[in-house]
């Protein structure tokens, strides 16, 4: 990604809400707890006609036993190597910092190689911006200290001419408009974070054992099979009793919010634990955004002494307790062996697919009108429902418009039969098809 900015500096020192400020929303989630942004997140943002891409990160802590810590300065130093301008932030109000110091070190091996500016947060008074003068002992940057106040934006201005004065292209206004967005969602701990990291090939979010790891939505390009799309890995989804903690309150909201702005959502199941009713309540939020479902169940190789027909079993329980939706596909992997992954991505790309799909008009009269001649709806108080013309609306999900004499009379069960008959005839395997009945 060309024009790119990374956020960097210890926890708490306002880097998210500097993050926010720049992308001109609030996508990074922020609070007074110390660790709460772990992952990469990105984001888009402008300034005088220069478009740039902005990278979040957690807080730097150095030598951390924690294994939160350790991972979150991974993700740090991938993110300083990816970023043409760095902004190393400290805090005027806390003060000069012994992490502070520890970072600047990390740093210095980035100084000569790409611009380094040194940002203090917090300064909403004179005497505030005067106090960051002890940051000029750290040795970073051009030897200017930009003093901000990132929660009013005091200062933003000036820094940002200075950023984008390195960027010679204007950038891309929204480098993933047009992309398909497939999200990764799931209860907590299902291997949604080590699915996403084993298709990028690097560690793109934090992987650990426990449950609750991933707390903002991450996403990621990826190309397959010729084709380009956004992978977006979600926080675990869990029953709102579950929730305790603000932090992961808006965790879940964000993954929700992924799942809505998604095309496809590859809904992760744990074999081990089954179909669980959370499981069945994400599915069923799916269906009601009208999404394309693919539903993967990892940890496939932990189940024993399988038989011929353990997974036709398995995946009847799921279609059983998922009912009355039945058109997602089911694929069994196992993300620690690498097992059916890329089947499991390339289920996801002919839903979207599948999704898009337009049938020409003629084509649809002629196999549908065929179908009804063989069916026809039943006569309701004597009066009989004639379908004369079907064409599919220009949606963004298939719905067909059946256009008949009293559409008033046309009963749900008819209604499914001839949604069967559509997807009998053209697929549309893991996506929600919309059936309205017109006057003609």
């Amino acid at each position: 990604m060309k024009n790119t900015i990374a956020i960097v500096g210890r926890p708490n020192v306002g880097k998210s809400t500097l993050f926010n400020r720049l992308v001109g929303q609030r996508k990074a989630i922020m609070d007074n707890e110390s660790g709460v942004t772990r992952d990469r997140h990105y984001g888009y943002g402008d300034w005088i006609g220069k478009y740039y891409t902005v990278i979040d990160t957690g807080g730097y802590v150095h030598n951390s036993e924690d294994v939160f810590e350790e991972e979150i300065n991974k993700q740090v130093k991938l993110a300083i190597d990816e970023a043409d301008v760095v902004l190393f932030m400290v805090d005027v109000d806390a003060g000069l910092h012994p992490l502070d110091e520890e970072f600047a070190n990390v740093l210095r091996r980035y100084q000569g190689k790409k611009p380094i500016y040194l940002v203090a947060n917090k300064a909403d008074t004179n005497a505030r911006a005067h106090a960051a003068g002890e940051f000029y002992a750290l040795g970073m940057g051009d030897g200017e200290i930009y003093s901000i106040s990132s929660q009013s934006g005091s200062g933003t201005g000036d820094l940002l001419d200075a950023v984008v004065s390195h960027f010679e292209e204007e950038g891309v206004e929204e480098p993933d408009a047009g992309v398909p967005k497939i999200a990764v969602v799931g209860r907590p701990n299902a291997g949604k974070s080590s699915f996403v990291n084993l298709l990028l090939g690097t560690d793109r979010s934090i992987v650990t054992d426990i449950a609750g790891t991933t707390r903002d939505s991450i996403s990621a390009r990826y190309n397959a099979f010729g084709n380009e799309f956004i992978l977006v890995d979600t926080a675990g989804l869990r029953r709102k009793t579950k929730v305790k903690e603000d932090v992961e309150f808006y965790s879940v909201l964000r993954a929700i919010r992924a799942m809505e702005e998604s095309d496809v959502c590859v809904v992760m199941l744990d074999a081990t634990r089954g179909i669980e009713a959370q499981d069945v309540n994400i599915i069923s939020l799916a269906d009601k955004n009208r999404k394309g479902i693919v539903i993967l169940v990892n940890k496939w190789d932990l189940i024993e002494d399988k038989e011929t027909n353990t997974a036709k079993d398995f995946e009847a329980k799921i279609m059983e307790k998922i009912a009355p939706i039945a058109y997602p596909p089911v694929v069994f992997i196992s993300v620690l062996n690498k097992q059916r992954v890329h089947k499991a991505i390339e289920t996801a790309i002919q839903v979207y697919e599948n999704k898009m799909h337009k049938i020409p008009t003629s084509q649809l009269n002629e196999v549908m009108l065929r179908e009804i001649e063989k069916s026809p709806p039943p006569a309701i108080k004597g009066k009989m429902v004639r379908i004369k013309y079907v064409t599919q609306l220009p949606t963004h999900n298939p719905v067909f418009a059946f256009f008949c004499n009293l559409p008033q009379y046309v009963k749900e069960s008819y209604t499914r039969y001839l949604e069967n008959r559509l997807r009998e005839n053209f697929g549309f395997q893991g996506v929600p098809i919309g059936i309205v009945f017109r006057k003609k």
